[in-house]
């Protein structure tokens, strides 16, 4: 048997599935809120769209132009005709091309989305290679097949050993860290995203003549891989990851012993001023330092100016919410002569990452309700949670990291030296 007959029984397999890996439109939706806040008309780059479920979805729900690429022919002939169909032929093109090697100019989207595509290139070839492509400000969106526990079993680890090299969630957010990412979100997939494949996969895998050369290569393949899903598919999964890349200003580290200094005086003087500042907040950050309940090592986080001072500070410490470990998200400062150059937002983001790498699963934040949203955060009380003081409801959020672990409910109680 030759390989061009395994290939073209395999694209004859899953020609006419409604997608071509596991996930959803529920997914998708997921995805694109995680990325924030959008032009009117996005540029998106869909890499390895398949029959294009989710081009059709960004085009028809996010307005935005979508490029969608493929190197099978049939999938974009498939789209095109599903586009039309929805009236949507005006706003997705689709290219046949390479992902590894892509045609396009420095800068062209807004959007670059890759769902079940990027074990084509892999992980981390894909964020070096595809951050270019980026507008400023612009988001990188993909899903991957991870490990979901730290010890899977000798059967899944043989079988993806063999196919292609899995990390966990966390692994993959720290490497897209390394790579000059900031993660905005994770979203782990559902059960139901893979019956959405694996079902329609199923049920083409019966229909197969297995006569045709290839093809009982092909469906074995298939079934292989559903049994395979339905016997040990607790060690695996599938997790969506929304990615921006750093703002190249501004170098961004855990603070240091020598900083301490330098730090008191950026948050008096961000909460005061280069006149007048005000020790309140800048002795509240000394005060935390020197509280082993309070401190979480690696979660004070500087930016640094281009001459090497600092810039930005941030800082996350324990607090509790009921009986649960949770994080508070306070203070934020930023040096007067560099307010609103973005350095505030380079350091929140940081040490946000800083906080997921840790394992952290929920933070809390009191402040301004029309910055922190930019973030990710939302109001705390959609989550049962409540300060233990008189705060306005939409001023107090949270942001959870880690959607495995159950958001606990009750009251917040921040570290002593707060002082509420």
């Amino acid at each position: 048997m030759s390989d061009n007959a395994l290939h073209d029984s395999f694209f004859a397999l899953h020609h006419g599935l409604p997608r071509q890996g596991p996930g959803s439109d529920a997914t998708t939706r997921r995805l694109l809120a995680l990325s924030g806040k959008l032009p009117e008309r996005p540029r998106v780059l869909d890499l390895g769209c398949g029959p294009g479920r989710s081009a059709l979805l960004l085009a028809a729900e996010a307005g935005a132009e979508v490029t969608a690429v493929d190197t099978h022919e049939p999938f974009l002939a498939e789209l095109r005709r599903s586009a039309a169909a929805r009236g949507l032929d005006g706003s997705i093109r689709t290219l046949r091309a390479d992902m590894g090697a892509l045609p396009f100019p420095d800068g062209s989207f807004d959007l670059v989305w890759a769902e079940s595509s990027v074990f084509v290139l892999g992980f981390d070839r894909a964020l070096a290679e595809w951050r270019r492509l980026l507008a400023p400000g612009g988001t990188l969106v993909l899903t991957e097949c991870v490990w979901t526990t730290q010890e899977p079993g000798p059967v899944a680890r043989a079988f993806w050993e063999e196919h292609y090299a899995l990390r966990t969630v966390a692994g993959n957010a720290a490497a897209a860290v390394g790579a000059g990412y900031h993660v905005l979100g994770t979203v782990p997939q559902p059960e139901s995203d893979w019956d959405e494949y694996y079902g329609p996969l199923a049920a083409h895998a019966d229909a197969a003549d297995t006569t045709v050369p290839g093809m009982a290569e092909a469906v074995a393949g298939a079934r292989a891989e559903i049994t395979l899903r339905r016997e040990h598919g607790s060690d695996y999964g599938y997790a969506g990851f929304v990615l921006r890349p750093a703002d190249q200003r501004w170098r961004t580290r855990p603070e240091t012993a020598e900083d301490a200094s330098a730090i008191w005086q950026v948050v008096a003087t961000a909460f005061g001023s280069e006149a007048d500042a005000s020790e309140t907040e800048a002795d509240l950050v000394d005060a935390l330092r020197r509280d082993p309940d309070a401190w979480l090592p690696g979660l004070s986080y500087v930016a640094e100016a281009p001459d090497g001072s600092i810039a930005a500070h941030a800082l996350i410490t324990r607090c509790r919410v009921g009986d649960a470990p949770a994080a508070a998200l306070a203070p934020v400062s930023v040096a007067p002569a560099y307010q609103r150059t973005g350095a505030g937002q380079a350091v929140v983001r940081a040490v946000l990452d800083a906080a997921r790498l840790r394992g952290e699963p929920l933070l809390l934040v009191l402040g301004h309700p029309e910055y922190y949203p930019r973030f990710g955060f939302v109001r705390a009380s959609e989550y049962g949670i409540k300060p233990g003081f008189e705060a306005p409801d939409e001023a107090m959020m949270a942001l959870v990291l880690d959607d495995s672990v159950p958001v606990p409910p009750g009251t917040l109680v921040y570290p002593a030296a707060f002082g509420v």
